[in-house]
């Protein structure tokens, strides 16, 4: 069981980047292209999750998992995803792998994935639900979880 006190998103991605940054110190796979691609990721990650966290301060709401909504953000990059920083996540987590010569590392992404929508997206989504009916029914009819 994970405390509750440390029990938030950035801490298992530091804890799956700590993961991958072994692996590739063990079992390097470089490429020409590792580095540039994941720069890129992470910029595009880093990016996305700014653009997200902003328009989560402008509407109002909270940024912070298991924490009661205010609003309902669903314009902007939540047309895309219902879960653009969660999304940040994982695409920053795939290109620290790539610039750590971690390509090995790349399954811990999809695993990420899991860990995150068991721990903190299925409980925010039925608190959406709960706060937000049928507007948040149809947002979930027009928007994928994660892209």
């Amino acid at each position: 069981m994970v405390a509750k006190e440390i029990d938030f998103p950035p801490v298992w991605l530091a804890g799956f980047a700590v993961a991958g940054g072994l692996i590739g110190r063990i079992v390097p796979v470089a490429t020409p292209v590792n580095d540039p691609l994941g720069a890129l990721l992470v910029v595009v990650g880093l990016l996305l999750m700014v653009v997200a966290a902003g328009q989560m301060i402008v509407a109002r709401t909270t940024l912070i998992p298991r924490r009661d909504p205010d609003a309902l953000v669903h314009g902007g990059v939540f047309r895309f995803s219902r879960n653009p920083i969660y999304l940040a996540d994982a695409i920053i987590l795939a290109g620290l792998y790539f610039a750590w010569d971690a390509i090995i590392a790349l399954p811990l992404v999809a695993v990420f994935v899991i860990v995150i929508q068991r721990r903190f997206i299925h409980d925010e989504e039925v608190r959406l639900g709960q706060r937000f009916g049928e507007e948040y029914l149809d947002y979930t009819a027009r928007v994928r979880r994660w892209l």
